[in-house]
């Protein structure tokens, strides 16, 4: 289909033509790097574990467990998971502290459901 852009109107699909989509990614990807520059190697490291690892897990993950599978200090990944969520973008934990989502997978009940070629099943945030 190559880059293509179609918008549904009514029962018909329109092609968008690209001058009109292609500043708006543009501009996205500016918007995305921006909002994440805070971030180190290590919150990558453990932004990207808590996704992978929340379908495989199935319920919340503690920051001992993170720290643990990553070693790192208990100290630093609790910092870290701080910082994530502060910023309101990748996690979100209970009162426990434990991640309860990492976008875009949780193990709190929503209505959509997703499963993995894997077989976990979980929900989406």
């Amino acid at each position: 289909m190559g880059n293509k852009l179609l918008m549904g109107i009514w029962r018909t699909m329109v092609r968008v033509p690209p001058v009109l989509w292609e500043k708006q990614i543009q501009k996205a990807r500016g918007r995305v790097r921006k909002s994440t520059r805070f971030m180190s190697r290590d919150h990558r490291r453990v932004h990207h574990y808590v996704v992978r690892e929340l379908p495989r897990f199935g319920r919340p993950i503690p920051a001992e467990k993170v720290a643990r599978e990553l070693a790192l200090s208990e100290e630093h990944a609790v910092d870290i998971l701080n910082d994530l969520e502060k910023h309101l973008t990748f996690l979100y934990r209970n009162e426990q502290g434990q991640v309860i989502w990492a976008y875009p997978v949780t193990v709190e009940k929503t209505p959509h459901r997703i499963s993995f070629d894997s077989g976990e099943r979980l929900y989406a945030a």
